[in-house]
């Protein structure tokens, strides 16, 4: 039997200048969080190279003495070949070219991470197109750039003004990224009218509630999704593990039916472009009538992470849907006294909130009893009546609604239940037309 041939390691370092305005404590979980994006793209990441600075070196973002530290390490210390320079900030062309030139190494800004991230991740037809349009967006500028270099460059070897024959080129390629873009937005715009139109044919079929799981990437919600639904959905200890939305019923059926979502995450600095972009992905959160925020409640920087859902939320509209703040991973949360003093102190400040392990099958069901309570608070009871010569209309009364009780006389059922107002007058309907 052959042996399993391993992966060659892509060796990296990453870089970030730290600017008078940015805290110690920002600016260290700004770069972990890099490294978990490099390390979700199949990166290893052997050195952090950070620099103090009033303000980024317009030449190469990093000062001389930076990056000729960063040039010796590469040749001299590191041992093995350095493939990428991966830059804490989105950095101009100009800067990265010169980087790359002074290092000897590759160079990806945080940007370009992100979207390579996005762009090996997505699956659905959807996803992609909108993965495209990001990177398509990202590629604009620095075409624009480019063509100035190019311009300068020609008049220079050539003393005469005008345009070269490297700019009319530029201008073709941007040309057909613009084409490109509005081809794709035309795709989306057909798939959200499809999406939408399904999405309400099912739920007027069957009476479906929404749930919608948003937060931060790499908080749980896959781990979350899967034990609420009881779906084999992707869970991986990777950052944007999720970028398609997951549709899965609430798990055992129940009245009124619930469907839970999943999405994509968010991330601090997520580039406009792909807030823009993924603003479809999203839009389960927008429908949805209950938000679930999920929070890593054993990440120190969980506040910052809360405070970046929330501006990504307000951005898309979605702010105003109610939202329970689910504060899950507390199992990581050191041995049990530590867990429950930090349970104590997140319901102190959080005075509605959920703490929880979605490992945890007891906690877990009583997040979907909560979760049944906000959506049957509105729930009327009545009685139906259902004469025995309709009584194949039976399965549609334990479908929409909770029997509570069921007698029976010479004329036909009678059933006491709990359902919405309009499943109820639906049925009536259905009965008068068959009696």
């Amino acid at each position: 039997m052959p042996s399993e041939v391993k992966e060659k390691p892509i060796y990296a370092v990453a870089a970030a200048v730290q600017l008078p305005t940015v805290s110690d404590s920002e600016f260290e979980a700004s770069l972990a969080e890099l490294r978990e994006l490099a390390k979700t793209l199949g990166f290893t990441v052997l050195r952090t190279f950070i620099q103090k600075r009033a303000s980024f070196d317009t030449t190469g973002y990093l000062g001389i003495g930076k990056r000729q530290e960063i040039e010796h390490y590469a040749a001299h210390e590191a041992g093995c070949e350095i493939e990428a320079i991966l830059v804490d900030h989105e950095i101009s062309p100009s800067q990265a070219r010169n980087l790359e030139k002074e290092t000897g190494c590759g160079v990806m800004d945080r940007t370009m991470v992100i979207l390579e991230i996005f762009h090996n991740n997505a699956r659905s037809r959807a996803a992609r197109a909108q993965v495209e349009i990001a990177r398509l967006g990202y590629m604009a500028p620095r075409l624009r750039e480019a063509a100035k270099l190019a311009g300068s460059q020609g008049r220079q070897r050539s003393g005469v003004g005008g345009r070269g024959a490297g700019e009319s080129h530029t201008e073709l390629d941007r040309r057909k990224i613009r084409d490109r873009i509005a081809e794709l937005q035309l795709e989306i715009v057909a798939m959200e009218a499809e999406r939408k139109t399904q999405r309400a044919r099912r739920q007027e079929r069957q009476g479906l509630a929404s749930v919608a799981l948003v937060g931060y990437t790499n908080a749980g919600k896959s781990t979350l999704m899967r034990a609420l639904t009881g779906s084999e959905v992707l869970v991986a200890n990777k950052l944007f593990a999720t970028l398609d939305t997951t549709v899965r019923t609430l798990h055992p059926e129940s009245v009124p039916r619930v469907l839970v979502s999943d999405t994509v995450g968010f991330i601090k600095n997520l580039p406009h472009g792909l807030v823009a972009s993924f603003k479809s992905t999203l839009d389960e959160a927008l429908d949805a009538a209950l938000l679930l925020h999920v929070i890593d409640a054993s990440d120190p920087g969980f506040e910052r992470q809360l405070e970046v859902t929330d501006t990504v939320l307000a951005e898309i509209a979605a702010d105003v849907v109610p939202r329970l703040r689910i504060f899950n991973k507390i199992d990581h949360v050191g041995d049990a006294a530590a867990q429950a003093e930090c349970t104590a102190a997140l319901r102190a400040k959080y005075p509605d909130c959920v703490v929880m392990s979605a490992r945890r099958p007891d906690e877990v069901a009583l997040l979907r009893q909560t979760i049944l309570a906000f959506f049957r608070q509105n729930l009327v009871e009545a009685e139906l009546f259902l004469p025995w010569s309709a009584q194949q209309l039976r399965g549609e009364i334990f479908a929409q609604c909770e029997v509570l009780e069921e007698r029976a006389d010479a004329a036909g059922a009678f059933f006491r239940v709990r359902g919405e107002s309009d499943s109820l007058s639906r049925l009536r309907e259905q009965f008068d037309l068959v009696s």
